[in-house]
């Protein structure tokens, strides 16, 4: 079961996203925040697996919550971390960019439809990062242009192997782990295995920071496909 807590300022709004998840058989709205220390307080005492954050929020905002909750010091077992998908009316804003560097895993619009939501929510519970397709190479272009992040040293980045490296630009790309495993003609488990162990290496909390760093680094340019899966022929 995921257990997903709902962080809003309006009732109706929060109302709205229960409805939507709660239809779900593999999804529990253990709470509901009407701001952004709300949320902070209820996602320590609740655990969830997921916070569906709203950016703009009286008291502390969706960003400041996203940085307490995504903290190394926040969750009292390392391997229960509570993950955080934005919710916002806006594009590629200075917020929904702010809350991605304070380490939430993905953002969805307002205006996207209802399943969409479901499958952002199971891909964040999942491991996987969820950014909003509409506007996805926007957001990715804002960083790359803007490593504000510490980046990997190149030692890290040369440890390592082919294989993890051909597996963060797929990442980067936006594939998932099923089309991860396709495109390379392996397994969905083995997949998972690299995806860990990039993350071990480069120090790195989620998919979402592996996407970030990847454009940062030079290793994926946007506005360029996935290469050539082995043994595809051109034309």
């Amino acid at each position: 079961m995921i257990r997903v807590l709902l962080a809003d300022d309006q009732p109706m709004v929060r109302s709205g996203l229960g409805m939507i998840l709660e239809c779900e058989s593999d999804i529990e709205v253990v709470g509901e925040a009407g701001d952004g220390a709300e949320a902070v307080e209820l996602a320590r005492r609740l655990r969830p697996a997921l916070v569906v954050m709203d950016v703009r929020m009286p008291r502390t905002d969706g960003v400041e919550a996203t940085r307490q909750i995504t903290a190394d010091s926040f969750p009292a077992d390392r391997d229960t971390l509570t993950r955080v998908l934005i919710l916002t009316t806006y594009n590629v804003s200075e917020a929904v960019y702010e809350a991605l560097r304070a380490g939430a895993s993905g953002f969805l619009l307002k205006d996207a439809a209802p399943g969409e939501l479901v499958r952002a929510v199971r891909a964040l519970a999942d491991g996987d990062a969820w950014l909003d397709p509409a506007v996805t190479a926007d957001l990715l272009a804002e960083f790359a242009s803007r490593p504000e992040r510490q980046l990997p040293a190149p030692e890290e980045l040369a440890a390592l192997t082919g294989r993890e490296r051909e597996v963060l630009c797929l990442v980067a790309h936006g594939l998932s782990n099923a089309e991860i495993a396709a495109h390379l003609v392996i397994g969905e488990a083995t997949v998972k295995t690299h995806v860990g162990r990039v993350l071990m290496k480069l120090a790195l909390r989620d998919r979402a920071q592996a996407v970030a760093t990847a454009y940062q680094c030079g290793l994926v340019l946007p506005g360029t496909a996935p290469p050539t899966p082995p043994g595809a022929f051109a034309g």
